[in-house]
């Protein structure tokens, strides 16, 4: 069959992005607290690096090429954040309504939702779910500035990084699982979804493992 391009239903897109959850670190067990949504979110910018070539010559020529290892790291930028990222943002409570600043930085897991549209249904043509592990943000700046005529929200920025975990069926470690609801069945997205966001039968919000990730994506449609 001779390729086309373009063919109506075809033309996809990628934008937005909302349902933000933090998945605050438990520093007693080193598993993840129940998770609490965060409002506000408006940015959450992916950059991973790494993957380079080390290239290797042999007999005046290319042997091979060795490539580094692959970070996921990115930005994260939102209008306000939870309380419970205080921890993860390097302050501590000294009193009631007062923090210090300058603490340890505690790492945290996260998940939000990317919208997927098409020239048909436009933006309620899908979604995507992005889960994080391992995050750990740095400082970054604030920027206040004297109300005027044209008011504009401070908007908070953390540049993050991760730390890759066990993924199963013989993968290698990574940091990050992204679940497209196109191609991913309903009941498992639902099952996922459950477990991230708490569910009515009064499930708290959890970061589900790799694994449970996987068990669920085994889930038999109806």
């Amino acid at each position: 069959m001779k390729l086309a391009w373009d063919q109506t239903g075809q033309k996809k897109y990628e934008t937005g992005t909302d349902h933000g959850v933090l998945y605050p670190i438990d520093t007693e067990t080193g598993g993840y607290s129940a998770g609490v949504a965060w409002n506000g979110l408006t940015k959450v910018t992916e950059s991973p690096d790494g993957a380079e070539e080390t290239a290797l010559y042999a007999d005046n020529d290319k042997y091979l090429g060795l490539m580094s290892a692959e970070n996921f790291k990115g930005t994260i930028e939102a209008y306000t954040y939870p309380d419970e990222f205080a921890a993860s943002n390097g302050e501590a409570q000294l009193a009631e309504g007062v923090t210090v600043g300058q603490q340890d930085r505690l790492p945290f897991g996260f998940s939000y939702r990317t919208i997927i549209g098409n020239d048909i249904k436009k933006n309620r043509y899908g979604y995507k779910l992005h889960i994080v592990y391992g995050a750990q943000v740095s400082p970054s700046e604030k920027g206040y500035e004297s109300v005027n005529d044209s008011p504009a929200a401070i908007t908070f920025s953390w540049p993050f990084t991760t730390t890759p975990v066990e993924m199963p069926n013989g993968l290698k470690k990574s940091a990050t699982i992204v679940l497209d609801s196109t191609k991913v069945g309903a009941a498992a997205m639902a099952k996922v979804e459950a477990m991230l966001y708490g569910s009515d039968e009064a499930a708290e919000p959890k970061l589900p493992t790799p694994a449970e990730v996987a068990a669920a994506l085994a889930t038999p449609e109806p």
